[in-house]
């Protein structure tokens, strides 16, 4: 299993970025995929999963804000983030459940400051 996370970088306060995680090495489309984030000092968050058939959860603190979707023949999920504040400042994975195992992304930094 392989996942691939990008699109971070610096944005300012209600600034977009989109995250992207490529998946390999499972069938992308029978796993749910999720979104977490962690700031510095903090402990990791849940932030958005998506199912296979689609179905949406989202962290309180971003509902509203963020969007994720998937591509399943690009084996890819999205994250959009939009209205973005300075709380949302974190080194962001991806992750999933495959064969009971959690597997991770390296993750990508977001950084919203003006």
């Amino acid at each position: 299993v392989q996942l691939q996370a990008s699109g971070g970088g610096l944005v300012q306060p209600g600034g977009s970025l989109r995250l992207s995680c490529a998946a390999a090495g499972f069938n992308f489309r029978l796993n749910t995929m999720d979104w977490y984030r962690q700031a510095p000092g903090k402990q990791r968050e849940f932030v958005a999963n998506i199912t296979s058939g689609r179905s949406t959860n989202y962290a309180d603190s971003v509902k509203g804000r963020f969007t994720i979707s998937r591509d399943n023949v690009g084996r890819t999920v999205y994250l959009q983030m939009d209205s973005l504040e300075p709380e949302d400042t974190a080194v962001y994975y991806c992750k999933t459940v495959y064969r009971d195992r959690n597997f991770w992304g390296q993750g990508t930094q977001v950084t919203v400051s003006s």
